[in-house]
């Protein structure tokens, strides 16, 4: 890992607020309407993908003892970012549904660049603000995910994936030559179920059905049945109707990177069902710096992993030495994704180089795999 500094040497806060530029622009194509709305796709994958280019990585990293006092301008960042989505998304239906000139299709293209801003960004925040121990903060992250209709996330990021991460109990993991349009439906399905029988599996020592009012469930789906409601109210069915687009394209994007973050990597089998620690080389990792300025460090995934309580801007870059490395930000990764030939010419091999590096004793995967994995090779 590389040495750290100051977080006052590493950078400010201020290239992380890049992601407040999107709520003027998407207010500005919507004015304009034609082929402006696809401005916003276009801005957060090649715009940044370029941007990536320019700047390079950032392969520094700040002090990760540096207390949250010192990084409130980050920690308001996050905050603010809830109810400025929430004004917008409810503001462009309220826009769309009474008497504007957009025609459908450009209705269409509009929520899709919505439901790339709250994905990329908007279901980003959440998985900070869900982090923390905050219990205002943790609100805050509930009703980003009401507003894609995606709440379980939170119980399935927290009690499934971090602690099965890399295994195949954890439906987010990737399998080696899983394409993303085999793994998407799996994981929408499994990550559901998943979530359901973790937060059931929390009651169940204390004697409570799931049915009993500490379940999160129900905070879930009330926050979500307030989302539609709110959206018909203010859009009527076809503000309902656009909610639901934005709405699907946000859980497109978010599962798109989840799809990248992991793909092909596993825990080693210690027997017994146990699985040796989380580690830097369970998550790929991308420290390419115009990208993170729009996510939050999110590419920075192995450290998240090996240190899930870290803030954002603390998140430390891991060299090829200790975790795998993309050859590109997720703005171009997630592209490739879509694409299942070309995605497996460019990771299948850096996988296979992965396991000769980090488990060189595991001679046959497609046989260890086969063993573990529920979702076998193709």
């Amino acid at each position: 890992m590389t040495a750290t500094v100051s977080l006052a040497r590493w950078q400010s806060a201020s290239p992380f607020w890049v992601s407040l530029l999107l709520i003027p622009l998407i207010w500005f194509t919507a004015f304009a309407g034609g082929w402006w709305v696809l401005l916003i796709p276009i801005s957060t994958w090649w715009v940044f993908a370029a941007l990536d280019r320019i700047t390079g990585l950032n392969v520094e990293n700040a002090d990760p003892e540096t207390p949250d006092g010192d990084l409130q301008r980050y920690i308001l960042l996050t905050k603010l970012w809830a109810p400025l989505q929430f004004l917008t998304l409810f503001g462009l239906i309220w826009y769309a549904s009474h008497g504007s000139q957009l025609s459908t299709p450009e209705k269409i293209g509009l929520f899709f660049g919505m439901g790339v801003i709250s994905g990329t960004v908007g279901i980003n925040y959440s998985h900070e603000l869900m982090h923390q121990k905050s219990h205002w903060e943790r609100w805050l992250g509930d009703i980003l995910l009401a507003m894609v209709l995606y709440s379980h996330f939170r119980s399935e990021h927290l009690l499934v994936h971090h602690r099965y991460v890399g295994t195949p109990r954890d439906p987010v993991t990737a399998r080696y030559n899983e394409g993303f349009h085999r793994f998407y439906p799996r994981v929408l399905r499994q990550s559901l179920i998943s979530a359901f029988n973790a937060e059931r599996g929390k009651l169940a020592p204390k004697d409570l059905p799931w049915t009993d009012r500490s379940n999160p469930f129900w905070r879930y789906w009330a926050l979500q049945g307030g989302m539609l409601a709110l959206a018909a109210l203010v859009g009527g069915w076809s503000g309902l109707a656009l909610f639901l687009l934005q709405a699907g394209v946000a859980i497109w994007q978010l599962e798109l990177v989840n799809y990248v973050e992991h793909y092909g990597l596993t825990r080693k089998h210690l027997g017994d069902g146990r699985y040796e620690h989380v580690l830097p080389r369970h998550s790929w990792n991308a420290s390419q710096k115009a990208s993170n300025w729009l996510l939050i460090n999110l590419q920075r995934h192995s450290d998240h992993h090996y240190k899930p309580n870290r803030r954002f801007p603390l998140l430390q870059h891991h060299t090829p030495e200790t975790a795998p490395q993309l050859p590109y930000g997720y703005p171009v990764m997630t592209v490739a994704a879509m694409i299942p030939p070309l995605w497996r010419r460019v990771m299948n091999p850096r996988v296979r180089e992965w396991r000769r590096q980090y488990y060189p004793e595991i001679t046959d995967w497609h046989a260890y795999n086969k063993a573990l994995n529920p979702v076998p090779d193709a």
